[in-house]
């Protein structure tokens, strides 16, 4: 059994050839465009097939499409060119199968496949879809979102990968290959002009610097106007301001050996993200009481804020990959270093006053090694092994700051008169300021409402690979491995200022009832029960103690600093997980498939001022109270803090399995991708945001049940059609304890039923002349779909009802003239008819009752000017 790219005789190639064009590669005539000197005539398309056929290396080995016995979609630089689509963002509009969502910042992204991903918002958590760059690891989305440079493709593995890749691929891999330097000089330069005044340049070379050494350097620059207004400020926001470059040295000694050498850098300096208000809740009122403008028309874009918010990240790093041909054995090795650096600061409350303010400044030093060995030999076993190494830090100092208006917005909920906020006279928290000993004017007019310091350091190792036995022509066994050793080591320390946060209002009380007499728990717990009882009952009555209320103007309380006596700050982990699959070659046309596989992601951890002791290490009180909370390892310790409440430090590992079964068949004109499967996530890393914060818990299970499909027609050589479509039908098989209260046999939300991507592709010969013109018109749907399944301060109250819907549908279009000599001159726009949907929504922040929502971008257009040589 020998793993080659490419079979033996004619037809068979150009079956196979035609198998990579089904999900959207180079096809024939578009490829002949780029080289002006390439004259492909009959007697030349067998050497022609050869040179042009783009292969998969999603399984560690080249194999074409239709010889790779997983679920997973392609797509070429060309459908990246012709698309012109620019980010991993804009992807999902032809992998049906992925969805990627952005939220409050540039870098706060999600990458999900059939139904789960998480990582967003929140950098203690590791992606359940890993993103790899030329083989490297990049450890958080916004390492990811950079313009895509000199892209060769871009594989998308569906379904658990643990087995193939160290880190992270309980759901899926998207995998980025990029074009290595080359032997014969050449290159591009390309320029786009498009609405919102965008401005795109991007340029590669690529040459010999001697009979051993080629090398490459590319970049990119990308600027557009805002396409949302912050109307108050006459400034702009959803902008585009990024570049890119790398340099790259391709070392080839001999056909036996080669290194390749990357560097690359990137930078994001933006100002994201449009938010508008769908719902106004009670807050508003108060909003407005102090001058305050919100936005409530979602696709005015039109923004209201009392800053400009800022949006930096810079990624960079490289990598070094060696491979060794010894005979029927191959070695690889591949090791790298990365840095990921992220600030921004933002307008939280996302209204014209001036309330509150969110800082993070976030880095992340990674290190990784991979070590392969693979074997081709002719006999029935093949194997491959490897062995990967990753080390990881990231800090994180981030803080809240109070607005001027603070106060007064919270002031006019507590009932005060808004006559006495606006001419600064005594009112409500003057009064609570009297009664709790408080100085006057303290409370929400400290400058910082918390302040927080994060540390994490992360070391995996694994240990992964399969064995293929091929009893006889045309089956293939593989049995397939992975071990994993994660550590996680975390210190997070807080501190709040404000004083009301510092003051548990149950304890309060009882102190103020008994004259002082009672200020600690000791002495409450040595009164007798009846007593106790009784100062409890009263303590915890809003009718009699008014002091209640107050408690939902704590938005940040004291934070218990880890490691403590009790709590170590670390996360230990290992698993095992493997694949059995067996797959067989019906005739050359046809391949079948049949597989079982488990996967692994480690414990992620709560880097956030939500981070909470577990409940087995502490119970609070009724109220929160201390001096009525029962026995706990942190109370016996002596570590309790006023209104500690219980949460979670971080959500333990997720282990997935996936059965599947495929069908891969091709035909001249015609094939197709068949794949059905049954996936389920344990221990599913669930983070939900709560309107002051975020919850990080583990859902007992989630599963998906479903089907992905994708075909080709050619009619001709000059017309192509291509349709692509997932059906998923997700279930939340146990999570009794989500933020929205008991989940178990609800559907997850946010999921479509039916994602769909199609395509049709016209080439047009200009005559003998070698020159064509490319049309290609693609449509992208996501099925109607409830957006979550909740919010839990906004619906809690409504019973779960009204719940927002989302359905996408986008048209994309692009021609682009192919000239003989290299030009190319085309128009593309995207979102034809200006589709418009929320992407997401959330609880407003610290505003009841409210609900805010992301809009999706209006239409894009422009012209582009290509120039190959």
């Amino acid at each position: 059994m020998k793993f080659t790219a490419f079979k033996s005789s004619a037809s068979s190639r150009a079956a196979l050839y035609a198998s990579v064009a089904a999900v959207g590669l180079a096809i024939p005539s578009a490829a002949m465009a780029q080289d002006a000197d390439t004259d492909v005539a009959a007697a030349d398309e067998e050497e022609f097939l050869d040179e042009n056929i783009i292969i998969v290396t999603g399984t560690k080995r080249e194999t074409t499409l239709q010889e790779t016995p997983i679920s997973v979609s392609v797509t070429s630089g060309e459908t990246l060119e012709n698309a012109q689509i620019r980010d991993v963002l804009d992807l999902q509009t032809v992998a049906p199968s992925l969805r990627v969502s952005q939220l409050q910042t540039s870098s706060a992204s999600t990458f999900i496949i059939r139904g789960f991903g998480n990582g967003d918002n929140n950098f203690g958590i590791e992606p359940s879809v890993g993103v790899f760059i030329d083989g490297v690891f990049r450890s958080r989305s916004a390492a990811a979102l950079s313009d895509l440079p000199n892209v060769q493709r871009i594989e998308v593995l569906n379904g658990p990968q643990s087995t193939l890749f160290g880190k992270n691929a309980s759901a899926g891999v998207i995998s980025v290959i990029t074009r290595e330097p080359q032997f014969q000089f050449g290159g591009a330069v390309e320029a786009v002009y498009g609405n919102f005044n965008n401005i795109v340049l991007k340029a590669d070379v690529t040459g010999p610097l001697s009979d051993t050494i080629a090398f490459s350097v590319d970049g990119s620059y990308n600027k557009r106007d805002g396409y949302a207004n912050i109307v108050n400020l006459d400034e702009e926001q959803n902008n585009r301001n990024r570049w890119a470059t790398r340099g790259q040295l391709l070392f080839e000694p001999s056909s036996d050996f080669k290194a390749r050498f990357i560097v690359d850098y990137s930078r994001i300096d933006e100002v994201c993200c449009q938010v508008t208000t769908l719902v106004a809740g009670p807050v508003t009122g108060a909003i407005n009481a102090v001058g305050g403008q919100l936005s409530t028309d979602p696709f005015s874009y039109d923004a209201y804020l009392n800053f400009v918010p800022t949006n930096e990240v810079d990624n960079y790093g490289g990598s070094l990959q060696m491979d060794y041909q010894a005979g029927a054995l191959s070695f690889t090795s591949i090791s790298s270093y990365r840095e990921l650096k992220n600030f921004f600061l933002s307008d939280i409350d996302y209204t014209s006053a001036d309330i509150a303010t969110e800082t993070r400044d976030q880095a992340v030093k990674s290190i990784t090694q991979e070590f392969r060995v693979a074997s081709d030999f002719d006999g029935p076993i093949n194997f491959l092994l490897g062995g990967y190494y990753f080390d990881e830090s990231i800090s994180q100092d981030s803080a809240i700051q109070n607005g001027s208006r603070i106060r007064d917005v919270f002031e006019l909920l507590a009932g005060g008169n808004p006559a006495d906020i606006l001419t600064g006279a005594p009112s409500v928290f003057n009064g609570v300021e009297a009664a709790l000993g408080l100085p006057q004017e303290s409370i929400f007019r400290t400058p910082l409402l918390s302040q927080e310091t994060f540390r994490m350091d992360n070391t995996s190792y694994s240990l992964f690979g399969t064995v293929d036995f091929e009893p006889f022509d045309g089956l293939v066994l593989t049995g397939g491995f992975n071990y994993t050793d994660d550590k996680k080591d975390f210190a997070l320390a807080q501190l709040s200022p404000d004083p009301l946060g510092q003051i548990n209002l149950v304890d309060a009380f009882i102190t103020l009832a008994t004259g002082g007499g009672i200020t600690t728990r000791d002495q409450f717990q040595a009164l007798p029960a009846a007593n106790q009882a009784a100062l409890l009952a009263a303590a915890t009555n809003p009718a009699v103690n008014t002091l209640l209320p107050l408690s939902g103007f704590q938005f940040q309380p004291p934070f218990l600093t880890i490691p403590n006596a009790v709590e170590d700050g670390k996360t230990r982990d290992d698993k095992f997980t493997y694949l059995l699959r067996a797959a067989y070659r019906i005739s050359e046309e046809v391949n079948v498939y049949a597989s079982y596989a488990t996967g692994f992601k480690a414990s992620s951890v709560n880097l956030s001022r939500d981070s909470r002791p577990s409940s087995a290490d502490y119970t609070a009180g009724p109220g929160r109270s201390t001096f009525a909370a029962p026995s706990s390892p942190i109370l016996d310790a002596g570590l309790a803090i006023p209104n500690l409440s219980t949460g979670s430090r971080f959500a333990g590992p997720e282990n997935a399995e996936v059965y599947e079964v495929g069908i891969k068949g091709q035909w001249e004109g015609f094939g197709f991708n068949l794949a059905l499967f049954d996936q389920t996530i344990k221990g599913f890393q669930s983070l939900a945001f709560t309107g002051t914060g975020f919850a990080l818990q583990n859902a007992g299970q989630q599963s998906v049940k479903g089907f992905e499909f994708d075909a080709t027609i050619r009619p001709s050589d000059s017309l192509v059609f291509t349709f692509a479509t997932t059906y998923l039908d997700p279930l939340f098989d146990d999570f009794p304890g989500s933020v929205l209260g008991d989940l178990s046999g609800v559907k997850p939300a946010g999921i479509p039923q039916i994602a769909i991507s199609t395509s049709a592709t016209h080439m047009m010969e200009l005559g003998s002349s070698g020159n064509e013109l490319v049309t290609r018109v693609d449509f992208s749907h996501e099925s109607n779909t409830p957006i979550n399944n909740g919010l839990p301060t906004f619906n809690a109250a409504l019973g779960n009802t009204q719940i927002f819907n989302r359905a996408v549908n986008l048209v994309n279009a692009s021609t682009t003239l192919k000239l003989e000599n290299g030009l190319e001159i085309g128009a593309y726009v995207r979102n034809l008819f200006n589709d418009q949907f929320i992407t997401t929504v959330f609880d407003g922040v610290a505003q009841a009752g409210t609900v805010s929502g992301y809009p999706s971008p209006p239409r894009t257009y422009g012209g582009v000017v290509r120039f190959k040589f």
